[in-house]
């Protein structure tokens, strides 16, 4: 009996715990400029859960598609929640959470539910090797305005006229919220072993200090936000403070690919430096990144 995972891109992955389908994010249908993932949402024909990290287009879009079609039900914030209802998804099949709830998704798989937070949007990031400081202790209001400011730019600016048509109409269909909605981490429990899933570079150190998992499912791109306030230093310091805090045998890393198909982006960003430092804080942890649905064993 197996755990197998495939991965579709940004933090979407398909985990199949023998025979239980569960989607942890959503997001598939992508600009043509996109690294191809091999798969669309109406490709999807069977799945019994989805579980959403936050509300944000790039984890949440086709959640709604999927739901309808295959009649999964999808555990997220009350803000996921919202838009899925609004998407037209039946209330039977949603499960409002906000941290603090465990959910039995068969008689020998839980999931249980962490609050979390976002990664630092509304300041500067840099990729894997680039250590960043300074915008400490800036207060709530400043933050919502620069990410007001951020959200309202014309996304379609600089694109070629058919890539801007194309992607004004992906998102005309592909459901999000400007809001995270309160980002959420799960724990996900197997006969087999136990699967954290993070896909916001983001913690509260006091909850993130009482996991402990086998297998760590990260997000590894943005500015961390720990406790509140964005990490003064690089990616790999952030993910290595999960990983000597969960202490997992194995890290599945994602959100590093070109998910938003920005022209003359590199496919995948460099993560050496990530395991450069797994290797010095958590020796014996293996850092996997996987291809795009090569149905890894998990577990």
């Amino acid at each position: 009996m197996t755990v197998t995972l495939d991965w579709f891109g940004c933090t979407t992955y398909r985990l199949n715990i023998d025979g239980l389908i569960l989607f942890l994010d959503t997001f598939m249908d992508r600009l043509s400029t996109a690294p191809d993932v091999g798969m669309s949402s109406a490709d999807i024909t069977e799945a019994d859960f989805a579980i959403i990290g936050h509300s944000h287009m790039d984890h949440m879009a086709n959640a709604d598609v999927i739901a309808k079609k295959t009649g999964a039900q999808v555990i997220g914030s009350h803000e996921t929640i919202r838009v899925l209802t609004s998407a037209g998804v039946n209330s039977s099949q949603l499960l409002p959470s906000a941290g603090g709830e465990t959910y039995q998704l068969n008689e020998d798989v839980t999931v249980r539910v962490f609050p979390s937070i976002h990664s630092c949007i509304w300041t500067s990031a840099e990729p894997p090797g680039v250590e960043v400081i300074g915008d400490l202790g800036v207060p709530q209001q400043e933050r919502n305005r620069r990410l007001v400011e951020r959200f309202s730019r014309d996304r379609e600016a600089g694109l070629p006229s058919e890539l801007a048509i194309e992607a004004r109409n992906l998102r005309a269909r592909n459901i999000g919220s400007d809001s995270d909605g309160g980002a959420l981490d799960y724990l996900i429990d197997t006969p087999y072993g136990s699967i954290f899933f993070q896909n916001s570079m983001g913690y509260w150190s006091s909850i993130l200090a009482g996991i402990r998992a086998d297998i760590a499912i990260l997000g590894c791109a943005g500015r961390g936000n720990i406790d509140g306030e964005p990490i003064q230093g690089s990616v790999e310091q952030f993910i290595a403070g999960v990983a000597t805090t969960v202490r997992p045998k194995r890290m599945v890393l994602g959100h590093h690919d070109n998910w938003a198909g920005e022209l003359d982006a590199p496919d995948l960003i460099d993560i050496a430096p990530i395991r450069e430092k797994i290797s010095k804080v958590l020796p014996g942890t293996e850092v996997i990144e996987p291809g795009y649905v090569d149905g890894m064993m998990l577990l």
